[in-house]
């Protein structure tokens, strides 16, 4: 009786001994299994998510550019005040010159008109001084 007792004690040790060595044999490629599992349903949504961010990440850089050189011509365009002053008064100096010159033509065209008649220079005449 005690023999079949052992017998019966070791083969439930050994039974739980194998079903433990089955599981841990087992769950690494139950867990790999998973992983593979969730990897496959997940990836085709991570790759598109990647490639929106790309996509983002390129129109961003050309706001960026885009934004960067706008402030650089406003700066560049404030900083030519002083040239539009310079020619500003360049520009006044030219029409008062103008307004000087029409001024002092319609002076000489007046004189002609209103004078009698064109002096004319009387011949040279050396003088004889003894």
């Amino acid at each position: 009786m005690e023999d079949q007792e052992m017998q019966l004690k070791v083969r439930r040790v050994s039974d739980k001994f194998t079903e433990s060595m089955y599981v841990l044999a087992n769950e690494p490629s139950v867990a790999l299994y998973r992983l593979q599992e969730h990897v496959r349903r997940s990836l085709p949504e991570l790759v598109q998510h990647k490639t929106d961010m790309q996509s983002w990440e390129e129109q961003s850089q050309g706001a960026i550019y885009t934004v960067e050189y706008a402030c650089s011509a406003v700066k560049s365009m404030t900083n030519s005040s002083l040239y539009f002053k310079s020619i500003d008064g360049l520009l006044r100096q030219a029409i008062s010159v103008k307004e000087q010159m029409g001024n002092s033509q319609g002076r000489s065209l007046s004189d002609v008109t209103h004078s009698p008649s064109p002096t004319v220079p009387a011949p040279y005449a050396p003088s004889i001084t003894p």
